[in-house]
């Protein structure tokens, strides 16, 4: 049976949490749960906030998406991420922001390494780890060190 009063004590919780930012159904859902509510209750409440539009995972991953590309992630790491959050059709989002991937990672590249072309390979394997890590692809990174013309001794 729904109770009432957990409904409300759990609203009051979502819209705390929503004041500060977007979450995920997912993120709501662990959130409550790990303050000891029961899944029904958070499942009813959950609805009406989707219903009254207070919650969207839509407008979380726009959210989400922008804040990664932000802190220089690329498209590998913040599909992950996506994942990991509850949102399954992450390659949507990341196509409808049109973003230049090549450009993101010159940036990223630019702001961490600076302009020394001249790189020992144990130098290079540290920065193509940092940026796999970061989310780049092995191809992306490829194309990348062909563009600025790295020498690797």
């Amino acid at each position: 049976m729904l109770n009432a009063d957990d409904q409300l004590e759990i609203k009051r919780f979502c819209f705390q949490y929503l004041a500060r930012r977007e979450h995920s159904q997912l993120e709501l859902r662990q959130k409550l749960s790990l303050k000891g509510f029961g899944g029904l209750d958070i499942s009813a409440v959950l609805d009406d906030l989707i219903m009254n539009d207070w919650q969207s995972d839509q407008r979380f991953a726009e959210s989400f998406f922008r804040q990664c590309l932000a802190r220089g992630l690329g498209p590998l790491r913040i599909a992950y991420e996506l994942r990991q959050r509850g949102i399954t059709d992450e390659q949507t989002v990341m196509d409808e922001g049109q973003v230049d991937w090549e450009k993101q990672l010159a940036g990223v590249y630019q702001k961490k390494f600076g302009d020394n072309i001249f790189l020992t390979a144990r130098e290079w394997v540290k920065r193509l780890r940092f940026l796999q890590y970061r989310g780049f692809s092995s191809e992306m990174i490829q194309g990348l060190s062909k563009g600025l013309g790295l020498v690797i001794k």
